[in-house]
């Protein structure tokens, strides 16, 4: 794997694993509250989070289409977090294998996303799939202190 590859991975994994200790030992009910309206759960924050890794690193730069349903990971409820830990695994574990398989050109090669309407290099795919994760791990992170200092 390409040195600069392997220092993204290791972010990727620091992140992940803190998103998996925001979610240990939460009961359902924690999981599928939302602080408020319009603010996403814990589950969903997971679900989507799994998605959108999948979806940047996998989709778009390893052009292994995923059959992503994106409006669905926004209704997750009653997952239990071994199950959302699980999909978040899956989804490093397949970007993991990418980022294996990539070269110093195809960090520059061009993805049009007619979904997006845009075009986007691998390596922007690469930091957004990142900063996109690290993002929703500070709301995770936000959502689980919110819980824990819930007035019951």
């Amino acid at each position: 794997m390409l040195p600069i590859l392997v220092d993204y991975l290791n972010r990727l994994e620091d992140v992940h694993a803190d998103m998996k200790r925001t979610l240990e030992g939460l009961p359902q009910e924690a999981l599928d509250w939302s602080p408020g309206p319009d603010i996403n759960s814990l589950a969903v924050l997971a679900a989507h989070t799994a998605g959108s890794l999948r979806y940047w690193i996998g989709d778009v730069a390893g052009q292994a289409p995923s059959g992503r349903e994106r409006p669905a990971e926004f209704r997750t409820q009653d997952v239990d977090a071994a199950a959302l830990i699980a999909r978040l695994d899956a989804a490093l574990d397949h970007s993991r294998g990418v980022l294996e398989r990539l070269a110093l050109p195809d960090l520059e090669a061009k993805r049009n996303l007619p979904p997006h309407g845009k075009e986007y290099s691998v390596a922007w795919a690469l930091a957004h799939a990142l900063e996109h994760t690290a993002v929703h791990l500070g709301h995770m992170e936000i959502t689980r202190q919110l819980w824990d200092r819930r007035e019951t």
